[in-house]
């Protein structure tokens, strides 16, 4: 039993015997998704909103339901976009905002760090008579 190690390529050899057998052994990682793994604003958003109006539809702004319907939101938008993805190697993070619709202004913003060819985000708003609600989704590569 040889181990050998070159580079990146690990060649294990073993003799039983007979003639040397030969395993190569080339590394899993992947910096990088397949193009078919990779985070689509597009689509994401496209789920987020649907599920923002299904939700929040016709309700009518109350304080203490707004917490749960924050927390059910972002389960939901979290749990589809995961699937949307194929079970990538994303780390999907969704941040909801519920607040009372009362002739003000607001504005959510955020700040990442992360690796511009890989990551990505996307953001929707909904508003009714009573409320608005903005989802941030953001899509982590972990490699």
């Amino acid at each position: 039993f040889f181990l050998i190690k070159q580079k990146n390529i690990i060649i294990i050899m073993q003799e039983s015997g007979g003639p040397p057998i030969i395993d190569i052994v080339l590394p899993t990682f992947r910096l990088e998704p397949e193009e078919t793994e990779r985070f689509y604003p597009s689509k994401a958003k496209a789920i987020a909103d649907r599920i923002i109006a299904d939700e929040l539809q016709n309700f009518v702004y109350d304080e203490e339901d707004a917490k749960i319907w924050s927390l059910n939101i972002s389960d939901k938008v979290r749990e589809a976009v995961y699937e949307s993805l194929q079970r990538a190697r994303y780390k999907v993070v969704v941040q909801t905002v519920i607040g009372q619709l009362k002739d003000q202004g607001i504005r959510v913003a955020s700040r990442c760090l992360w690796d511009p060819n890989t990551d990505n985000y996307t953001a929707c708003q909904f508003s009714n008579s009573t409320l608005f609600c903005t989802v941030m989704i953001f899509a982590l590569y972990t490699d």
